[in-house]
């Protein structure tokens, strides 16, 4: 019990894992609005699933294979007596510890609104999302009546749940929301790498605990299913880097940190059931495929400004099918319980491809599908506009949607020698000496208009070529101005 408890308290670390993820990875403007999202998200799932979540994934009372019932509305009867998940491990503890993978998963799809996208409705759509998405997903391969459960489906922390609901969702709210104006698309880049670093070290000490956790118990089989996740993540990072130097000729930082998470997302539905040599080949695979399919939202023409899909759905699913080959009973009986699950290729257990592939469609077309409705549906209501006007989205959701900004500061300029924004007064006239120290995109105002001098050509102080960096919309440009 001790070690689900700390488990599931690493599990709410990253929440403010991808708080910091999600604002390093967007621009100044907006970098508060998604970290309010994922910590506002964590608050409505919350009470979601002590409201009906809980019952509605893990009822033992339901038998639909589909989704359960009310019978443990508002944790009623929920107590001491053996989860779901492990009968060493009590449903109060289990429950737990399930909706800390609830808040996890509403956060990364909170990444769907980025830079364009309403709070407040987004909220709604949260609740709604994990009522009759997640809520369902978990149920058909967690539950003990669930239809995947049943048909054993290897799915060890959430490939299709998690990672398949987030990834594949995100995309279909990306496409209800729309794409960003396209002078928001021109020369995007991150605004703050040392956060996306931050969030990504939080991400990875989490992960530890969502998928060590999953083995329920501090027992050999979570030993290996951290072992794995660590594996995947490293080999993960460094192939995607990789894949980034043959591009662009650069060791990106954010091009590590994308990999790490794609070898832990495909970790997550495998990491209790492999060997560590089997790690090495997921981690490998993960970091090459979830790369190539940040290539997908331009042929389909979606705005996924965070790459959901990439990341998240392809590397869920990249870890599900892994499970297919590489899943070995040696390892799933480490946890002293599941002794009467088959493996994969390893134990000749060959129709579990094509269990593991119907799986991957399933949770794939339900997501998106349901997803899509809810999102037009929650558009359509009066005052629940789930898209920002042109306005607000050149402002920046922070200024429109909070009036608090995640960097509120005056950005000195780049090159040594501009000189300071100064106004004064000699002999009864008024001088304007420099340009003001603010540069770059400040709330949607591009701070790089040429300010001429205010007074006549006899002004004392006498202003020589200035050299002037700016950085706008994250593109650097030099301008001489002479005055």
């Amino acid at each position: 019990m001790s070690f689900i408890i700390v488990a599931g308290a690493m599990v709410f670390v990253m929440i403010p894992g991808l708080a910091f993820l999600y604002s390093g990875l967007s621009r100044r403007k907006n970098a508060l609005s998604l970290m309010w999202a994922v910590v506002a998200s964590n608050a409505v799932v919350i009470f979601q699933w002590f409201f009906w979540g809980y019952s509605l994934a893990f009822s033992t009372s339901a038998h639909n294979g589909f989704i359960g019932n009310l019978r443990n509305f508002g944790l009623m009867k929920v107590f001491g007596g053996p989860s779901p998940g492990s009968p060493l491990i009590p449903a109060i503890l289990y429950s737990f510890f399930q909706m800390e993978f609830g808040c996890v998963t509403a956060g990364i799809l909170m990444g769907g609104i980025a830079e364009r996208g309403r709070v407040f409705p987004a909220m709604v759509f949260i609740f709604c999302w994990m009522t009759l998405v997640y809520c369902p997903l978990a149920c058909w391969i967690w539950s003990v009546d669930g239809w995947a459960m049943k048909w054993g489906v290897l799915d060890f922390a959430g490939g299709g749940p998690v990672e398949i609901g987030s990834g594949v969702s995100g995309l279909a709210f990306s496409w209800v929301l729309g794409r960003r104006q396209q002078k928001e698309l021109l020369n995007f880049r991150p605004h703050n790498v040392s956060l996306v670093v931050l969030g990504t070290s939080l991400l990875w000490f989490g992960w530890l605990g969502f998928n060590g956790g999953s083995a329920f118990g501090a027992n050999l089989r979570a030993v290996f299913a951290i072992w794995n996740s660590m594996l995947a993540a490293s080999f993960g990072g460094m192939v995607w880097c990789l894949l980034d130097y043959r591009y662009e000729r650069r060791w990106t930082m954010v091009g590590f940190c994308s990999g790490t998470i794609a070898g832990l997302v495909a970790a997550t539905p495998s990491s209790g059931y492999l060997h560590p040599w089997s790690s090495v080949v997921t981690g490998v695979l993960s970091g090459t495929l979830c790369n190539l399919a940040t290539k997908v939202k331009h042929l389909i023409h979606i705005d996924d400004a965070l790459d959901l899909f990439a990341e998240h759905a392809v590397g869920g699913i990249v870890g599900l099918i892994i499970n297919a080959f590489f899943a070995d009973e040696d390892i799933i009986v480490l946890d002293g319980v599941s002794t009467t699950v088959r493996g994969g290729f390893m134990n000749h257990n060959w129709s579990l491809i094509y269990k593991q592939i119907c799986y991957v469609l399933a949770t794939c077309g339900y997501s998106f599908v349901v997803t899509a409705l809810i999102a037009k549906a929650v558009d359509m209501l009066p005052g629940l506009h789930l898209r920002a006007g042109p306005t607000s989205e050149a402002l920046g959701m922070d200024e429109v949607e909070h009036g608090e900004f995640a960097t509120d500061y005056i950005e000195l300029r780049r090159d040594f020698t501009a000189a300071p924004f100064i106004t004064y007064e000699s002999n009864d006239k008024t001088y304007t000496n420099g340009h003001p120290s603010a540069a770059g995109d400040r709330h949607g105002q591009p701070d790089t208009s040429l300010h001429d001098t205010v007074g006549d050509e006899d002004a004392p102080i006498e202003q020589g070529r200035i050299s002037e960096k700016t950085e706008h919309h994250g593109a650097s440009s030099s301008t001489s101005h002479t005055t």
